[in-house]
């Protein structure tokens, strides 16, 4: 599979993709075909029209070659009699097999035109590419690309550079030589990772100066297209871009949210998950679903309308994977003005705590604001604390971690009204007071 090119050209006219896919293992035709329904948007996104899908079933994908030999050659004969220039696999493929793949289907990797072997994660980076608009939502984008693309190189660089571009080779390293293209791409990796860590000290900054307030932070995630940045429009009335488009949404946006009695809290947008979402994806994007790890409560989005079940397995497995999975969660099924009364009706019987509304009508959100506040006063507790001037630690904490209401002095120390986290009042016994 040849690396993506360095400068995003966009083809004027859509591109044709033919759509593979495996049936194996525990995996079934029906999860095999939901999958390829969820690869087909994100081709859409990309800029790309399937023209026809083909899934294999077999005990588990071919080492060399994802699907069987023969099973291949049929593939790419479809493709050529329908005159798709895309190959999308919907699992990311091991170098060598994108290599043998390559091979197989006569890819010339050095043509402007022509078949391209393309996988869920080079796609999926494309999409990113094409969406990152702050300055570390690109690097982060472009140190995914790198190292999904350095075990890719194939010396052809210079070449690739030349290209006319189109998902699968918008990006390349511009070299001649292998290995001075591996090189080239290590410096970069560490440059791109330098300046991020800059960037990340600035968000890190930025996020004890929200929580020395002591609001609450509250962050949305959930299945990509959902409906996490209307649902925060509809509830701050922040004005954030609202596409009907996978991952149209992959910088944090953070608001103030007021909830009953005065209380604010900091609601924050995050990036859509989807199944299989890229390792290198998750390891870049660290800084930035950070605000997922330290939030107070997850506002859980699902699109009601969309196999719910999947969606919010997707999403878990995501959570997991960033150390988030113990996280107090609220589930919310939006959308719901596109169901059925049948189908309302069966997803409030299997889902029965969840919040159900519409965020693009606003249905359902005056009880979403009530279920928010009952959650916070479930996790949060307001003490009184006496903290000796030699534990000055301890009020900071309370100031970076809680809610300070009240701070006096006496000549002991330092007398506190405070929302605290219920999770940490373990910490603070030794300077209880009452606990309201």
């Amino acid at each position: 599979m040849s690396p993506s090119a360095h400068t995003h050209v966009t083809r004027p006219e859509r591109e044709r993709a033919v759509l593979v896919g495996l049936a194996s293992g525990r995996r079934g035709a029906d999860e095999a075909e939901w999958s390829l329904d969820e690869l087909e948007a994100l081709a859409d996104t990309a800029g790309a029209d399937a023209v026809d899908r083909i899934i294999q079933r077999r005990d588990s994908p071919d080492p060399t070659t994802y699907l069987g030999k023969g099973k291949v050659d049929e593939v790419v004969g479809i493709a050529a009699a329908l005159d798709a220039g895309l190959l999308i696999f919907d699992d990311e493929l091991t170098p060598a097999q994108g290599r043998n793949l390559e091979e197989q289907a006569g890819v010339n990797p050095l043509a402007e035109r022509g078949l391209k072997i393309v996988d869920r994660t080079g796609l999926i980076l494309d999409i990113f590419a094409q969406h990152a608009r702050s300055a570390e939502g690109k690097l982060q984008v472009e140190l995914a690309q790198l190292n999904y693309g350095l075990p890719r190189l194939r010396g052809w660089g210079e070449v690739l550079s030349r290209m006319g571009g189109g998902i699968g080779t918008r990006r390349g390293p511009g070299e001649t030589q292998l290995e001075a293209e591996r090189r080239a791409l290590l410096r970069r990796i560490q440059r791109v990772k330098k300046d991020l860590v800059e960037l990340e000290q600035t968000r890190e900054i930025k996020r004890k100066r929200r929580a020395s307030g002591g609001a609450a932070l509250i962050a949305l995630v959930g299945y990509t297209n959902a409906g996490k940045s209307t649902l925060l429009r509809r509830l701050t009335g922040a004005g954030v871009l609202i596409e009907d488009q996978l991952f149209s949404t992959l910088d944090p946006t953070t608001r103030r949210l007021e909830l009953e009695h005065g209380r604010e809290v900091l609601l924050t947008d995050t990036v859509g998950f989807v199944q299989k979402l890229p390792t290198e994806l998750v390891e870049a994007f660290h800084s930035t679903l950070e605000e997922v790890v330290e939030a107070s409560l997850l506002l859980h989005i699902v699109d009601a309308g969309r196999d719910p079940v999947r969606q919010i397995d997707a999403v878990n497995t995501v959570l997991a994977q960033i150390g988030a999975a113990d996280r107090p969660a609220l589930l919310i099924l939006n959308k719901t003005d596109l169901l059925t009364p049948a189908a309302r009706d069966g997803l409030g019987a299997r889902f029965a705590d969840a919040v159900f509304l519409s965020a693009e009508h606003g249905g359902g959100v005056p009880g979403l604001r009530e279920r928010i506040g009952a959650e916070l006063a479930r996790l949060w507790v307001e003490v009184e604390l006496d903290v000796p001037f030699d534990h000055g630690e301890v009020v900071a904490r309370l100031h970076d971690e809680g809610e300070v209401l009240q701070e006096s002095y006496t000549d002991e120390g330092t007398q506190l009204t405070a929302r605290v986290e219920r999770d940490s009042l373990a910490s603070l016994t030794p300077y209880l007071r009452t606990s309201a």
